[in-house]
């Protein structure tokens, strides 16, 4: 049912102050990396999940860690390794033995991935069979195990961390595993002026527990308004045109895209970009997406859906330059 203007306005208003209070409580422990903190929040409010990569040191499990106490959700990290299995990941079934009575009983233990927040941390260090664990989890929100399929918690929200620089024992993340993230946010340094409250702050002996700011059912009210924002049909366009341009067959891709980039983006590109921008307009208090929110997600969206060809190493071109090339190009 569509809402009235006052309804409307009035809880954008409040998804507007929860996302400066989140940001605020947040910004106690993480310094800096507010454009992080923003994207994370997007894809949060999106009902999609986030790959966060960064070299160590820059505050991604910190931060996966702290959204989750501010929501009051459960929270659950994974840190992923060679030898994990699938079954550490989503759960197994057991015999349990009533020690009283001898009596047995098959049931069904819970993994971490049954939780709202995941922090899947350093991903890519575990084989694909066990990255793959996480493909039915992303996407349908449950897991099947043996003839039984079972729901995941509401909301639910993936994490995922990796390191860039670090590449020996590391297995990367397969085309498919990266699709089911929206957003690919890529974590730089520290500014000058903000390194040194970074050192004062985790010199403390002893970090307080943040303030739940949002619960559970104040978190699926803000997805749903997100919903039920609208997106005009100048703003699906610009989205829908923005990913068939990284496509080297279509007519109106560039030079540099016909040849430097072997696969351009898929069409869950283009939803990602809309679902995303209406989930800004939200966070902003705005009753509608606008192109400048496609704008905003372009890079974070795309980067990770677009593969560049053996050429394009040695013409320094990556996905960043295509998407920014294209950008221009369409003015």
């Amino acid at each position: 049912m569509p809402l009235g203007p006052e309804e409307l306005q009035s809880r954008l208003e409040s998804c507007r102050q929860a996302v400066e209070k989140l940001s605020g409580e947040i910004g106690k422990v993480v310094i800096g990396q507010g454009e992080a903190v923003r994207l994370l929040l997007a894809a949060l409010m999106a009902r999609s999940h986030c790959l966060l990569v960064g070299v160590p040191g820059l505050a991604k499990t910190l931060l996966a860690r702290s959204l989750a106490e501010t929501l009051d959700l459960t929270f659950k990290r994974i840190q992923f390794t060679p030898d994990l299995l699938p079954s550490d990941v989503t759960g197994t079934h057991v015999i349990d033995v009533d020690e009283r009575t001898g009596r047995r009983e098959y049931r069904f233990l819970e993994g971490p991935v049954f939780a709202n927040v995941v922090l899947a941390d350093e991903v890519n260090r575990t084989p694909p069979r066990t990255q793959a664990a996480l493909l039915e989890a992303m996407e349908e929100r449950q897991v099947s195990c043996g003839r039984e399929t079972r729901p995941l918690p509401d909301p639910f929200f993936v994490i995922a961390t990796q390191n860039p620089v670090e590449q020996e024992g590391t297995y990367p993340l397969p085309e498919a595993q990266l699709d089911r993230f929206m957003l690919s946010v890529h974590l730089d340094y520290p500014r000058e002026e903000e390194e040194p409250e970074i050192i004062r702050t985790a010199s403390r002996s002893r970090r307080g527990r943040l303030s739940p700011v949002l619960s559970s059912d104040e978190v699926r009210s803000m997805q749903d308004l997100v919903d039920a924002l609208p997106a005009s049909d100048r703003v699906i366009e610009f989205a829908a045109e923005l990913v068939r341009r990284t496509r080297p067959g279509c007519a109106r891709a560039s030079e540099g895209v016909r040849e430097y980039v072997q696969w351009g983006s898929g069409p869950r590109g283009g939803l990602f970009l809309v679902r995303g921008a209406k989930a800004l307009a939200a966070m902003d208090g705005r009753p509608c997406a606008s192109v400048q929110d496609v704008r905003e997600l372009a890079v974070p969206v795309l980067r990770h859906r677009i593969w560049m060809n053996f050429q394009a190493e040695g013409e320094r071109w990556d996905s960043v330059r295509v998407i920014r090339t294209v950008l221009a190009e369409m003015g």
